[in-house]
């Protein structure tokens, strides 16, 4: 059976050094994603909505890893990936706790996930654990582009630290900030302790005119 480790294979996108502020070019590359919005006043750790979403993300990124496995013809293993997610606000940042916040939660997928075994699993999901959310699950190419990013390690809370030093990076690299702020995590935050949380946070980037 062919094992293939995405993270190995995009290393410098999902293990990148802590303590360092660097540019990268992010392919196109495959997810299931999943469209939200958290309650004003509500952290993702209390938000319905997105427990939900977590449930069926996590439920067919699983079943997927499990088909690919068992299939006849050119089986394939490999670990599913972090969560990540996309985040933002009508106006203002995402940041702000009186808001919505709006995400687009998501697990990257392997190119040999067709939509077909995409939508097999969700199914198969829908039998064993019903679930609302499972009809927004969508199958996507993404392509960011050329962003800014670090790896943040420490609470959550703490982000705008380090968020600072990516926007000071990007103005004297003379990069303007587009898009949606991303974030990978890399740590389990039911496991770790909140100072040894390691998450990747990107931004999609321009060259100034």
């Amino acid at each position: 059976m062919k094992k293939l480790d995405l993270r190995k294979e995009y290393k410098s996108l999902y293990v990148p050094p802590a303590g360092k502020v660097a540019l990268v070019e992010v392919p196109s590359l495959q997810f299931a994603m999943i469209n939200g919005v958290i309650e004003p006043g509500k952290g993702p750790g209390e938000s319905i909505e997105f427990r939900d979403a977590m449930q069926a993300l996590y439920g067919a990124s699983y079943t997927l890893r499990f088909m690919s496995k068992q299939r006849r013809r050119n089986p394939i293993d490999y670990p599913v990936m972090a969560l990540e997610a996309l985040w933002w606000v009508s106006h203002g940042t995402y940041l702000d706790p009186k808001r919505p916040w709006k995400f687009s939660a998501m697990i990257l997928q392997p190119d040999h996930i067709t939509p077909h075994m995409f939508a097999e699993a969700v199914s198969q999901v829908k039998e064993k654990r019903p679930n609302a959310a499972l009809r927004r699950l969508r199958l996507r190419r993404f392509h960011e582009g050329l962003c800014v990013q670090a790896l943040h390690v420490g609470p959550y809370a703490d982000e705008p630290r380090t968020l600072r030093k990516m926007e000071q990076f990007a103005a004297e690299q003379g990069l303007a900030y587009r898009g949606k702020h991303h974030e990978i995590y890399l740590g389990d935050p039911m496991r770790a302790s909140p100072e040894k949380l390691r998450t990747v946070l990107r931004h999609p980037v321009r060259r100034k005119r």
